[in-house]
């Protein structure tokens, strides 16, 4: 079957975010006419007073922006690492981020002096304020940071780092965080905290700021460049170990440097909106069937679609069990899951049909 030019798909996505950004900023406990909103999104000062456009402006644009950036960054980490795994299961959280961000956040929760704050970040309460703030997501970060870090010395022995390794290191790593937060959850003192760090770890994007949006903005536009840059060697990978090699791919340290530069994106992502699973696993997936697997095309048609899912997926989190919230994680979850199973089922038909 004939492939779609990616121009044209590109095209297609950047309408369906534009679209779905329009429906985030409108729908919610008050709703907006899409009309108005785009009034007060592209018009002048006058359009911009009122209780409408405080809605809009303060509360709902930098929810979807920073969908729109997480979305976007996660699709195209797990693009990344699936390429430099060559292995279709791995996604941002496989290799321990998720897990050791909410370490970091749950310490802080329950210890540390961002109790009151985090409640905010997850969505539950209104702004963040003082230290909790800024102890919130740099815990996380930290421990998204350390995570990473600790399964890559896991997995790099004899200067080398195998994909097999790399995996087993960061499934261990993962289910002994998970078993320390599950901990650090059972010692909380208060049913808020509890609320707090289980809206936390499924993620949530309710208390996305404006003066929050620049670092995950910035380590999204890097990143992808980056990335985009490397496409070559990331196909190279594709003809596996002996052939990237034959072809002149310093395999080891391209791993450890692209694996370093999107451990460096993940953080930031995580710090800022917690735990958000399958968005890393399954739309690179969608896109690769749609773009194929070179990744000059694959990099920009997943981020467009990471965007994308996730800002309607936020759209439902909030939505659809007015006024309580769903965390967005629940949300992904219960789309991906069916998504990959069905995708599993039709490439045990594809292999079973080659051989």
């Amino acid at each position: 079957m004939r492939r779609p030019r990616t121009p044209a798909v590109l095209a297609l996505l950047a309408a369906a975010l534009l679209a779905s950004a329009v429906a985030g900023l409108a729908l919610g406990p008050v709703r907006i006419a899409p009309g108005r909103v785009l009034d007060i999104v592209l018009g002048g000062p006058e359009q911009r007073s009122g209780a409408f456009a405080s809605i809009v402006w303060d509360v709902r644009m930098p929810r979807v922006l920073l969908g729109a950036v997480v979305g976007a960054g996660l699709a195209v980490a797990g693009t990344v690492l699936q390429a430099l795994v060559r292995n279709q299961l791995a996604d941002p959280f496989l290799l321990g981020a998720s897990s050791g961000a909410s370490l970091g956040a749950v310490l802080v929760i329950v210890f540390g002096a961002g109790a009151a704050g985090v409640a905010g970040a997850a969505g539950t309460t209104g702004a963040l304020g003082g230290i909790g703030a800024l102890g919130v997501p740099a815990a996380a970060f930290a421990g998204s940071m350390g995570a990473l870090v600790a399964v890559y010395a896991m997995a790099r022995r004899g200067g080398t780092m195998t994909t097999g390794r790399l995996i087993l290191a960061g499934v261990a790593v993962q289910y002994i965080l998970s078993a320390l937060t599950s901990l650090v959850l059972v010692l909380a003192a208060h049913p808020d905290q509890i609320r707090s760090v289980l809206f936390w770890t499924l993620g949530g994007l309710g208390g996305a700021r404006w003066d929050e949006l620049a670092l995950p903005a910035a380590a999204l536009l890097v990143g992808t460049a980056l990335l985009t840059a490397l496409a070559r060697p990331l196909d190279l990978l594709l003809a596996g170990e002996e052939g990237a090699r034959t072809l002149g791919l310093d395999t080891g340290r391209f791993r450890a440097a692209v694996f370093v530069l999107t451990s460096l994106v993940i953080g930031v992502l995580v710090a800022y909106s917690g735990a958000i699973g399958f968005v890393g696993l399954m739309v690179p997936h969608a896109a690769r069937m749609v773009v194929g697997a070179g990744h000059r095309a694959l990099l920009p048609v997943a981020a467009l679609g990471g965007a994308v899912f996730l800002t309607l997926a936020d759209l439902i989190a909030r939505t659809a069990a007015a006024p309580e919230e769903i965390p967005v994680g629940v949300v992904t979850a219960l789309v991906g899951g069916p998504f990959f199973l069905w995708m599993l089922r039709r490439s045990t038909r594809v292999e079973g049909v080659a051989g």
